[in-house]
């Protein structure tokens, strides 16, 4: 009866381990596609702001 009580505890501690290693390398892996998507946004997003529009019509305002 005590193995059987050991055994099933250490059968949860390693379903427990292999759960909490999927889910950190799920959470990991968002980290990093979010992470390279904002660099990607603001990358654009700069690039843009420094290169201007050129078809845009300025408004003369003197």
């Amino acid at each position: 009866m005590f193995w059987k009580i050991v055994l099933g505890i250490a059968v949860a501690w390693v379903a427990f381990m292999v759960l909490g290693t999927v889910i950190g390398f799920v959470f990991k892996a968002i980290l990093w596609i979010a992470v390279i998507g904002g660099i990607a946004i603001l990358g654009a997003a700069g690039y843009r702001a420094i290169s201007g529009k050129k078809d845009v019509k300025r408004i003369n305002r003197y």
